[in-house]
């Protein structure tokens, strides 16, 4: 696997510009496999199918100097900063439950080696013992992955708690009470260990080869797609309006929020947004085109998802499991 070089600029780039760089990397080299590692001031990045009200307290981050940015991949919102380091993987896999397990089997193992008591879930976090020190998602194009995820070298627990806001019911499925008492860093396990010599172990335990280092004409490539993740419709426009609304926590899914309108008896628009990762690229419009001038019954909703199997889409829920929630 490839270590991508970025070169150093003045300022810190902003977030978009990693994110764009991993679906150039995707599309320029269709072949080849990249690692990277990022560090951006601080920023909160939500997850595709999230709202931003629900989950970021923006008056806080706007206060406090916080950028916004949504990314085009699944999962949580977290909080990125120099006190942490961003991971980028980018594979050649249309398998993607396989390739983002590969992936924090990769990282977990690079943890271990630390002599960290890590290991990987089911889902998309990374632990040391029993508390979460890597959250990660992925983005799925033809042919090609896309895994990424923050990994919690230290933390500003004044940022993090005021810019997160996440639903109650997400921290009542875990069993605890806060943000805080869920996640662990590497600083609190290897106090004399730079984050610069961790981020070097991590980047030589999984890369091999020549390094693949950007041309200032791959740069320039690179930043045109970052405009599109800097439109301030990208942030809010994924946020949907809607007439009923329930949200509720599938264990080994993720939370769930549906935005349903109904008219006349017939669902005529549904909107699923949270932390949940998904197979295609926009999983809410197939449910919705699946449900539109439905009758809304659990009966006929259930014809209308036989067609569809929702655990294909997004691993971990069942088409019984979605009709309980809408229903």
């Amino acid at each position: 696997m490839e270590l991508v070089m970025i070169p150093d600029t003045p300022m810190p780039r902003r977030l978009p510009f990693f994110l764009a760089l991993e679906e150039w990397l995707a599309r320029r080299y269709p072949d080849r496999d990249f690692f990277f590692p990022w560090q951006v001031e601080p920023t909160v990045i939500i997850g595709r199918h999230q709202l931003l009200e629900q989950e970021v307290d923006t008056a806080f981050c706007r206060d406090n100097n916080i950028d916004l940015v949504r990314r085009k991949s699944g999962g949580g919102a977290v909080l990125a900063d120099m006190n942490n380091i961003m991971f980028s993987y980018i594979t050649t896999s249309d398998n993607v439950t396989g390739t983002f397990s590969e992936y924090t089997s990769m990282v977990a193992n690079a943890l271990r080696q630390l002599g960290l008591d890590a290991s990987d879930n089911s889902r998309n976090d990374i632990l040391i013992g029993d508390r979460k020190v890597s959250g990660n998602s992925y983005y799925h194009t033809k042919g090609r992955s896309i895994v990424h995820g923050t990994m919690l070298y230290d933390f500003d627990p004044v940022k993090m708690t005021g810019a997160l806001t996440p639903p109650a019911v997400k921290l009542k499925s875990h069993g605890v009470g806060s943000v805080r008492s869920r996640i662990t860093t590497i600083r609190e396990y290897l106090p004399s260990l730079p984050l610069a010599e961790f981020r070097d172990h991590i980047v030589r335990s999984i890369t091999d080869g020549s390094p693949l280092t950007l041309t200032p004409a791959d740069i320039a490539e690179v930043e045109r797609i970052e405009l599109e993740y800097r439109s301030p419709d990208w942030l809010t426009g994924m946020d949907p309006v809607a007439s009923l609304k329930a949200t509720h926590r599938i264990d080994g899914a993720g939370t769930f929020t549906v935005h349903l309108k109904v008219n006349g008896g017939m669902v005529k628009d549904l909107t699923l947004t949270g932390d949940y990762l998904s197979t295609v690229d926009d999983a809410s419009r197939l449910i919705a085109e699946s449900l539109r001038d439905v009758p809304y019954s659990r009966h006929r909703i259930a014809e209308a998802l036989d067609r569809l199997s929702l655990e294909r889409i997004i691993p971990g829920l069942t088409n019984q499991e979605f009709i309980n929630l809408i229903c």
